[in-house]
């Protein structure tokens, strides 16, 4: 069994690699690896899509590298692989961004991305540190989490999805927050899990164990 996290060079992934491996190790996941090979990303269990930075430079890095993105899109949509995008990585599960210039995205939870705006002028963005989580809908990546549990965001867009059934989790920062989508085999956190200590460490753990 292995879970890969794709390298498309938009972050430092050494703290997730860690966080991955460990939580695999513990629930018995097998080998997580770091990879931007085609061939590795359609042949894996499990696939993560980080992302740092700003959505359309994250996007076209990814398209970049030639076959990853397809490769990606052959294993969690036709083979319907668990997939878990992280920060900007579940920005472009959206329909469209819009920092900076309007860039499609991925189209695989309809929705749009774009800057917050908190209702208290005082509130400064980016939306940074740590910030409690309301959970909207059940999933298994809950398993062991409940609505007050916190997790750590550093960004100034987030996902507005078409769908409420999409929509998983929220926090507050004077008007709600995405935090957390997902619909089938997909799921995104706008938050960092391997930065948010115990409550990461679980949903990563939970991602690991879930069969969609």
């Amino acid at each position: 069994m292995s879970t890969v996290i794709i390298d498309y060079e938009s972050g430092n992934l050494h703290s997730a690699e860690k966080a991955f491996q460990r939580m695999a190790d513990e629930v018995g996941a097998g080998q997580v690896i770091v990879t931007s090979d085609p061939d590795t990303v359609r042949h894996a269990d499990r696939i993560v899509l980080p992302g740092d930075g700003a959505y359309p430079a994250c996007r076209q890095a990814l398209f970049d590298h030639r076959g990853l993105f397809e490769a990606m899109e052959e294993a969690v949509i036709t083979q319907a692989r668990p997939f878990l995008g992280i920060c900007i990585g579940m920005q472009m599960l959206a329909t469209r961004g819009l920092e900076y210039t309007p860039t499609p995205g991925f189209d695989w939870i309809p929705g749009q991305v774009e800057r917050i705006t908190p209702a208290d002028p005082a509130l400064k963005v980016p939306h940074m540190g740590w910030n409690d989580l309301v959970i909207d809908h059940p999933h298994p990546v809950f398993d062991g989490i409940k609505t007050g549990d916190h997790a750590y965001f550093v960004h100034s867009y987030h996902m507005h999805v078409a769908e409420p059934a999409h929509l998983l989790a929220h926090v507050d920062y004077a008007g709600p927050i995405t935090a957390i989508v997902g619909r089938d085999n997909i799921l995104g956190m706008q938050f960092h899990p391997e930065k948010s200590q115990r409550v990461g460490l679980r949903m990563i753990g939970n991602f690991l164990r879930w069969q969609p």
